[in-house]
Protein backbone atom coordinates (compact mmCIF):
# COMPACT_ATOMS: atom_id res chain seq x y z
CA UNK A 1 0.00 0.00 0.00
CA UNK A 2 1.41 3.41 -0.94
CA UNK A 3 1.62 6.31 1.47
CA UNK A 4 -1.05 8.08 -0.56
CA UNK A 5 -3.41 5.13 -0.13
CA UNK A 6 -2.61 4.94 3.57
CA UNK A 7 -3.29 8.67 3.96
CA UNK A 8 -6.63 8.26 2.16
CA UNK A 9 -7.70 5.59 4.64
CA UNK A 10 -6.57 7.68 7.60
CA UNK A 11 -8.58 10.60 6.18
CA UNK A 12 -11.69 8.44 5.86
CA UNK A 13 -11.39 7.21 9.45
CA UNK A 14 -10.59 10.67 10.79
CA UNK A 15 -13.67 12.03 9.02
CA UNK A 16 -15.79 9.79 11.24
CA UNK A 17 -14.67 11.79 14.30
CA UNK A 18 -17.12 14.50 13.27
CA UNK A 19 -20.07 12.14 13.51
CA UNK A 20 -19.17 9.56 16.14
CA UNK A 21 -17.74 9.32 19.62
CA UNK A 22 -13.98 8.82 19.57
CA UNK A 23 -14.26 5.35 21.09
CA UNK A 24 -16.65 4.35 18.31
CA UNK A 25 -14.18 5.53 15.69
CA UNK A 26 -11.50 3.32 17.22
CA UNK A 27 -13.92 0.40 17.26
CA UNK A 28 -14.86 1.04 13.62
CA UNK A 29 -11.22 1.18 12.55
CA UNK A 30 -10.73 -2.58 12.67
CA UNK A 31 -13.77 -3.38 10.55
CA UNK A 32 -12.91 -0.53 8.17
CA UNK A 33 -9.35 -1.83 7.69
CA UNK A 34 -10.63 -5.35 7.12
CA UNK A 35 -12.96 -4.02 4.41
CA UNK A 36 -10.19 -2.39 2.35
CA UNK A 37 -10.19 -4.23 -1.00
CA UNK A 38 -6.40 -4.20 -1.36
CA UNK A 39 -6.10 -6.17 1.88
CA UNK A 40 -3.51 -4.23 3.87
CA UNK A 41 -0.86 -6.16 5.72
CA UNK A 42 -1.07 -6.38 9.48
CA UNK A 43 1.70 -3.77 9.74
CA UNK A 44 -0.20 -1.38 7.44
CA UNK A 45 -3.36 -1.81 9.50
CA UNK A 46 -1.46 -1.11 12.70
CA UNK A 47 0.15 1.96 11.10
CA UNK A 48 -3.25 3.34 10.05
CA UNK A 49 -4.72 2.84 13.54
CA UNK A 50 -1.68 4.30 15.31
CA UNK A 51 -1.65 7.37 13.09
CA UNK A 52 -5.39 7.85 13.61
CA UNK A 53 -4.91 7.64 17.38
CA UNK A 54 -1.97 10.06 17.26
CA UNK A 55 -4.01 12.62 15.32
CA UNK A 56 -7.04 12.26 17.60
CA UNK A 57 -4.81 12.64 20.67
CA UNK A 58 -3.58 15.98 19.30
CA UNK A 59 -6.95 17.13 17.92
CA UNK A 60 -7.39 20.01 20.36
CA UNK A 61 -3.88 21.27 19.66
CA UNK A 62 -4.38 20.84 15.91
CA UNK A 63 -7.66 22.78 16.03
CA UNK A 64 -5.92 25.57 17.99
CA UNK A 65 -3.26 25.80 15.28
CA UNK A 66 -5.95 25.99 12.61
CA UNK A 67 -7.91 28.63 14.53
CA UNK A 68 -4.78 30.79 14.94
CA UNK A 69 -4.03 30.47 11.23
CA UNK A 70 -7.41 31.44 9.81
CA UNK A 71 -8.66 34.90 10.73
CA UNK A 72 -12.36 35.52 11.32
CA UNK A 73 -13.02 31.84 10.78
CA UNK A 74 -13.20 28.85 13.07
CA UNK A 75 -13.19 25.11 12.75
CA UNK A 76 -16.92 24.90 13.47
CA UNK A 77 -17.70 26.85 10.30
CA UNK A 78 -15.50 24.77 8.01
CA UNK A 79 -16.88 22.02 5.85
CA UNK A 80 -16.28 18.65 7.47
CA UNK A 81 -14.27 17.28 4.56
CA UNK A 82 -12.06 20.38 4.38
CA UNK A 83 -11.57 20.39 8.15
CA UNK A 84 -10.59 16.72 8.18
CA UNK A 85 -8.07 17.21 5.38
CA UNK A 86 -6.59 20.26 7.10
CA UNK A 87 -6.36 18.40 10.42
CA UNK A 88 -4.49 15.55 8.77
CA UNK A 89 -2.09 17.94 7.04
CA UNK A 90 -1.53 20.02 10.18
CA UNK A 91 -0.67 16.85 12.07
CA UNK A 92 1.78 15.77 9.38
CA UNK A 93 3.41 19.20 9.19
CA UNK A 94 3.71 19.79 12.93
CA UNK A 95 4.01 16.37 14.53
CA UNK A 96 5.14 13.79 11.94
CA UNK A 97 8.86 14.05 11.19
CA UNK A 98 8.59 11.44 8.42
CA UNK A 99 6.49 13.68 6.15
CA UNK A 100 8.06 16.76 4.52
CA UNK A 101 5.89 19.88 4.70
CA UNK A 102 5.63 20.20 0.92
CA UNK A 103 4.43 16.60 0.64
CA UNK A 104 1.82 17.11 3.39
CA UNK A 105 0.47 20.19 1.61
CA UNK A 106 0.46 18.54 -1.82
CA UNK A 107 -1.28 15.44 -0.51
CA UNK A 108 -3.88 17.57 1.27
CA UNK A 109 -4.63 19.40 -1.98
CA UNK A 110 -4.95 16.08 -3.82
CA UNK A 111 -7.38 14.76 -1.18
CA UNK A 112 -9.37 17.98 -1.51
CA UNK A 113 -9.60 17.58 -5.28
CA UNK A 114 -10.96 14.07 -4.84
CA UNK A 115 -13.24 14.45 -1.81
CA UNK A 116 -13.86 18.17 -1.36
CA UNK A 117 -15.97 20.77 -3.10
CA UNK A 118 -15.02 22.92 -6.07
CA UNK A 119 -13.12 25.44 -3.94
CA UNK A 120 -11.72 23.02 -1.36
CA UNK A 121 -8.27 22.56 -2.86
CA UNK A 122 -7.71 26.32 -3.13
CA UNK A 123 -9.01 26.93 0.40
CA UNK A 124 -6.92 24.15 1.92
CA UNK A 125 -3.79 25.19 0.04
CA UNK A 126 -4.27 28.77 1.26
CA UNK A 127 -4.77 27.78 4.89
CA UNK A 128 -1.75 25.47 4.92
CA UNK A 129 0.47 27.93 3.06
CA UNK A 130 -0.41 30.64 5.58
CA UNK A 131 0.26 28.29 8.47
CA UNK A 132 3.78 27.37 7.31
CA UNK A 133 4.90 30.96 6.65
Amino acid sequence: MTRRETRKHIFKLLFRVEFNEIIEVYEQADSYIESIPSEPTEAEGIYIKKKLEAIVDKLEEIDNIITKTVENWNVGRMGKVDLTIIRLAVYEINFDDEIPTSVAINEAVELAKKYGGDESSTFINGVLAKMVK
